[in-house]
């Protein structure tokens, strides 16, 4: 199912207190969850193309992965030395790629 549908758009909103909030404004004015659990500020926080994942990527070196439509935590992703600066998903939503301040890229396969 896609985050976009007869539900409205989804969003998701950091900030350097460490949480997102994923948000429906087509229904509501109040965050449909708060997504907790990195130790630093948020950096980039991106919904893989399906629509199924949202990945945040932080200053305390880990990638957090949510489901799309409720914001529920399924796993962190480790791996890096330095903070995760960006992420970005692979058309088939299958790869996550990783940006970090340690001059390294990781390919996430999350099949």
């Amino acid at each position: 199912k896609d985050a976009v549908g007869t539900q409205g758009e989804l969003l998701v909103t950091v900030s350097d207190d460490h949480t997102a909030y994923l948000w429906n404004p087509i229904l509501s004015t109040k965050p449909v969850n708060r997504l907790v659990g990195h130790q630093q500020p948020i950096n980039f926080v991106a919904f893989s193309p399906n629509g199924r994942y949202i990945a945040t990527a932080s200053f305390d070196k880990s990638i957090r992965l949510w489901e799309g439509r409720t914001g529920k935590f399924i796993a962190t992703l480790r791996g890096h030395v330095g903070a995760i600066y960006q992420v970005c998903w692979s058309a088939d939503s299958r790869l996550l790629v990783s940006a970090s301040k340690d001059s390294t890229m990781k390919v996430w396969d999350l099949r």
